[in-house]
């Protein structure tokens, strides 16, 4: 058993030897070619790096080598500690004996035929011995030649590596150098003074040190971007609606539409591909896809009626939309290639909007007001039922998006006075979680993220926002920074066509301003004077039934009034309730005494718009947190209530009259919202508004109980003026005596 193991410890030992010395002959050659390389290389970056590494491979092979000796070390001991075993048990046990061979180094148990053996045959067997217990060992080991091949290769890797060290310090010296240019230091502004040979000396004031440039150290993507793909939304720019886009993780969005016309509600399909969109490019609302290899726009929906809000079925083979026929807002489904004629996927008295269909598509989700508030809807194809999702009293849903795999919901809605974004279960019963403040929200191609509108406070911009889902501690991350107003995001995985971003996108079809105001300035008394306005009649003036405005605002009216004549039919604003106020007018109970009036720059619609069936106006509460606001519908004339002008209804007008018929809530509340929508189309006066330059006012604190300052008619241009600062526009600091503005109040 002992020669057994011997005989394995002395071949493995061997083995370990030999494996060392093809090792070291292929550092040896590696060496070689890395001090080549070096050579070649001449200094700089390049030498330095294979100087590193004749260095580590020099260093590999001293390791090795101590390995090989320790290995060395060990068998030699591991030899004699098994002969000294061997010889103790040959004595205790069987009485064999020990013959230790010199010339071989190995020891093997002694034989009957070496104790008959003669003298001179023991003596001829090349060195070996038969010991007996009484006599010495002696044995003389010869130098073993490994170890002196390993002892010369260490010392030629040390000389080598030195020598290496040498040649680069030598050739990277600047010192050297013959080259006429100078090769860090260039004077700026050196021409032909500049002496070849020279290297100028640099100052302060004149050299340009040119530095080596790091590495790059990549910056972590936010989480809530690694989806990457593109992100395609709606701009509103000099009274009409474009659609752009941004690649995520880009900062420079581009026009992808920019038709004269409004284009709006954009849906990608699920490749990618292609974009369906709303437009009234054609003189109506009807549906087209925009593809984005061939940059070609088809014609999906041909209706006189109001078509919007396209979505795509999971093939792309279908879209659903919402459409506008019998005074009834519903989802209506219609195949891409016209084979078909569009297939109505809901039928209620009350208005369906916003469809969204699901990825499994099998169900499309949509909006709805068919319990007496606005909430979010399910309709499943399979068994043509629908569900209430939301189902929340207080709370009025929208623009439903689904995640990838169809088992979540996301939507937006004003709770608490805040625009917050939602994400609720489409398969169980479950609270809406709350993902942040936000609007009409999109979610990532995998589901791994939501992207929505956040409008900066100061109204200055709008910041589209990703966060990641479901994850605890996640912050949203800036996409980037649009135009203020901006909305509608939603998110393909596919990047846009390099030729497209190369291109830049398309320019704004609007080239001309909507309106350039002019005024003159005046060096007496006031510097500017009022203007009066041509044709407009007003309800209530103190001026011979003129009607003023200052100078500094009258054209971007005119303008307003020219622009929604033109989109409703009717001269809405050809009739005003008031403009200017003199300084002798004195405010009704609610109104503000320093009223904006005075100042020329604000005016009022008729109040009573709001009256008769149909009304020629609607007025929609917007409440935040610190404020209501309303926004103004305009109906539309009534010869042009075919769908060329206007657009229905989407959100419950407030019913104002209600507060005085009986019903204690809706008089403590200020009114109610109205039983059912008005039908037909209608334009939005306060985006018009809003296009040129002009606000709505909000309403004052006790609006609930005093009509006079409920102000849904009230517009004015303050244009980062203050009150005073627009008065002493038309009047002197003495007229104002009574108002406490002095110049620079």
């Amino acid at each position: 058993m002992l020669l057994r193991v011997y005989r394995l410890t002395d071949r493995t030992g061997l083995l370990l030897i030999k494996s060392s010395i093809a090792l070291g002959d292929w550092l040896l050659e590696g060496t070689g070619a890395a001090r080549r390389a070096v050579a070649r290389a001449g200094g700089g970056l390049l030498s330095l790096l294979l100087t590193l590494l004749v260095l580590l491979l020099g260093g590999v092979q001293l390791l090795l080598t101590g390995v090989i000796r320790l290995l060395r070390a060990l068998l030699r001991g591991g030899r004699a500690l098994l002969a000294v075993v061997g010889r103790v048990m040959g004595y205790a046990f069987s009485g064999a004996k020990v013959v230790a061979t010199a010339g071989a180094g190995t020891v093997r148990p002694a034989t009957s035929s070496d104790a008959i053996a003669s003298p001179a045959r023991r003596r001829s067997r090349r060195g070996s011995m038969v010991l007996s217990p009484d006599e010495d060992v002696r044995v003389k080991v010869a130098p073993d030649p490994l170890k002196i091949q390993n002892r010369r290769l260490s010392v030629l890797v040390l000389v080598l590596g030195a020598v290496v060290i040498g040649a680069v310090l030598w050739a990277t010296d600047p010192s050297r150098t013959t080259d006429n240019r100078p090769l860090a230091v260039v004077p700026a502004g050196a021409g032909s003074s500049l002496i070849l040979g020279e290297t100028p000396v640099p100052t302060q004031e004149n050299a340009v040190i040119s530095l080596a440039t790091p590495f790059p150290t990549a910056t972590p993507q936010p989480l809530a971007l690694r989806a990457g793909g593109t992100i395609a939304y709606t701009v509103r720019e000099r009274g009409q609606t474009d659609i752009h886009a941004v690649g995520v993780g880009s900062t420079a969005p581009l026009r992808l539409l920019n038709d004269v016309a409004d284009e709006r509600d954009p849906a990608w399909s699920a490749d990618g591909s292609r974009l369906a969109y709303a437009s009234r490019q054609d003189g109506n609302w009807e549906i087209y896809v925009y593809d984005l290899a061939s940059q070609a726009t088809s014609r999906i929906t041909f209706d006189l009626s109001f078509q919007a809000n396209p979505t795509w079925s999971n093939d792309g083979l279908w879209l659903a939309y919402e459409s506008y026929q019998g005074n009834n807002l519903d989802v209506y489904a219609v195949p891409l290639d016209g084979s078909d004629a569009p297939v109505r996927i809901t039928d209620h008295e009350s208005p369906d909007f916003s469809p969204a269909w699901s990825p499994d598509g099998r169900r499309i989700a949509f909006v709805s007001w068919r319990d007496g508030n606005q909430d979010i809807y399910i309709f499943d194809l399979d068994s043509l039922e629908t569900f209430n999702l939301t189902a929340t009293p207080t709370r009025q849903e929208d623009y439903p998006a689904w995640s990838a795999d169809g088992s979540r919901i996301a939507f937006s809605a004003v709770d608490a006075g805040r625009e917050k974004v939602f994400v609720q279960s489409a398969i169980t019963v479950e609270p809406a979680q709350v993902m942040g403040l936000g609007r009409t929200p999109s979610w990532s191609p995998d589901g791994s993220a939501l992207t929505y509108m956040v409008d900066a406070d100061d109204r200055s911009q709008t910041y589209i926002y990703a966060v990641p889902y479901n994850r605890a501690g996640s912050v949203p991350a800036e996409v980037v920074s649009v135009l203020y107003g901006a909305t509608a995001p939603v998110w393909s995985a596919q990047p846009l066509p390099p030729a497209l971003i190369n291109s830049g996108g398309l320019e704004l079809a609007v080239r001309e301003p909507l309106f350039v105001e002019q005024w003159q300035t005046y060096e007496v008394d006031a510097p500017y004077r009022l203007t009066g306005l041509p044709n407009v009649q007003v309800s209530q003036s103190e001026l011979q039934n003129q009607v003023y405005l200052s100078d500094r605002v009258n054209d971007s009216y005119n303008a307003l009034r020219t622009r929604l004549a033109e989109v409703t039919g009717v001269d809405f604003l050809g009739r005003l309730e008031d403009a200017y106020w003199t300084l002798e007018r004195l405010p009704e109970p609610g109104e503000e005494r320093r009223n904006w009036h005075m100042t020329g720059r604000a005016f009022s619609i008729a109040r009573a718009g709001i009256l008769g069936f149909p009304a020629p106006m609607e007025i929609v509460r917007e409440d935040s947190d610190i404020q209501t606001l309303w926004r103004v519908y305009v109906r539309v004339a009534e010869e042009a209530q075919d769908g060329q002008f206007g657009e229905p209804l989407r959100r419950m007008p407030w019913d104002f009259l209600s507060r005085t018929g009986g019903d204690v809530q809706a008089y403590n509340e200020g009114g109610r919202l109205k039983a059912r929508f008005p039908v037909g189309y209608y334009v939005d006066l306060t985006q018009l508004v809003l296009d040129y330059g002009w606000e709505r006012y909000p309403a004052g604190a006790d609006w609930r109980a005093n009509t006079n300052s409920i102000n849904y008619w009230l517009f004015y241009k303050p244009e980062g003026l203050t009150w005073c600062a627009g008065m002493l526009e038309l009047h002197t600091a003495g007229q104002l005596v009574n108002f406490n503005c002095t110049p620079g109040a």
